[in-house]
């Protein structure tokens, strides 16, 4: 009996293989360690592999794809439905990947290059020292709203207190501590620059990213991390697709015909969702004061809605234009432009 479909259960030293053949019967149910898994794979007949999309999966997956095998990743959250219900162990995952990877509704995480995964730890990276940054800046004006120095919210405000630490009648110990603080932030400045230069050379040479970064509201960082991270635009059969696994679609809760939508879904990548309603943000920000066109359809609806609401509503919009962009390979023409060019 031949191997059909392999279900792959990954860990840091012991694998777990689920193999079966083409009626479904088990052939194969064992474990493997870390260094024997290219082997057993080198070995098999070409088949279909799957993997829970986590950590290391791309790896894993670019090696077993050199050995001539097909592999699909998939969201570890639609393999759960598919785990024996109490009997939680590496084995039944394995059997619940194999399972999951043959059902023919069942969506796939793309396989990315080793160039891509780069490009995305540098965002990874950067969004870490963000974080960190924000965290520094809130420390030191919590320090200082202790001994009664409050500034206005913003990071402008605080660099100019930062500038101005040696004239507040501080302690010297309490001025020795926040020295180190703005220490730190002033080096997670100079770090994030630093990848920042790296993620816009990488734009730079990168044809996808510069056509994403044509759309009003996408800039470099932005562009960056959906061509690395939506390898193919045509895993999404039209752009609601692509929005709603992005989380940017009101929740259903529907039931006996009637439509029950709510706060949107929130799904997806986070970081692309965040930087997608950044740029819509500062969008809106000049809608006003733009010449009649696309702007036109944001100014009708911030007549008639939230500002939040009309901002998730652009980000929408933003995500729909991206697939477009990527599947058709044009840079982004407004209507004023596909009109005129008619």
């Amino acid at each position: 009996m031949s191997i059909v479909t392999v279900g792959l259960d990954l860990a840091k030293q012991v694998f777990q293989i689920h193999g079966v053949d083409e009626a479904g019967r088990v052939v194969i149910r064992r474990q493997l360690r870390r260094d024997a898994v290219e082997g057993f794979f080198r070995e098999l007949p070409p088949c279909l592999v799957g993997m829970e999309a986590c950590a290391t999966a791309h790896h894993w997956a670019r090696r077993i794809l050199a050995f001539g095998h097909r592999v699909r990743l998939i969201p570890p959250p639609r393999v759960k439905a598919y785990v024996q219900r109490g009997r939680k162990n590496d084995a039944t995952d394995a059997a619940a990947i194999a399972e999951a990877v043959t059902r023919p509704q069942m969506a796939f995480v793309p396989v990315k290059s080793e160039d891509q995964q780069a490009v995305l730890m540098l965002h990874r990276t950067r969004d870490l020292l963000v974080r960190q940054r924000t965290m520094l800046i809130n420390g030191f004006r919590a320090h200082l709203a202790e001994f009664g120095i409050v500034v206005a919210q913003g990071r402008k405000n605080a660099s100019a207190l930062m500038a101005g630490l040696d004239e507040q009648a501080l302690p010297e110990l309490a001025r020795t501590a926040l020295r180190e603080l703005v220490g730190q932030i002033e080096n997670c400045d100079s770090r994030i620059e630093s990848l920042e230069k790296q993620i816009v050379s990488w734009h730079k040479t990168n044809v996808r990213s510069r056509k994403l970064a044509t759309i009003p509201g996408i800039g470099p960082i932005t562009a960056s991390v959906l061509a690395a991270t939506i390898t193919d635009p045509t895993a999404f059969k039209t752009g609601r697709h692509l929005a709603a696994w992005l989380g940017l679609v009101p929740g259903q809760n529907s039931s006996g015909g009637k439509d029950r939508l709510g706060r949107i879904t929130k799904t997806g990548d986070r970081s692309i969702r965040r930087l997608l309603v950044i740029g819509a943000t500062s969008v809106i920000r000049f809608a006003r004061t733009k010449a009649p066109g696309d702007a036109e359809w944001l100014k009708r609806m911030l007549d008639r809605k939230p500002v939040r609401l009309v901002t998730v509503a652009l980000a929408n919009k933003m995500a729909r234009i991206a697939w477009a962009v990527l599947t058709s390979g044009e840079d982004y023409r407004s209507s004023r432009t596909a009109t005129a060019v008619a």
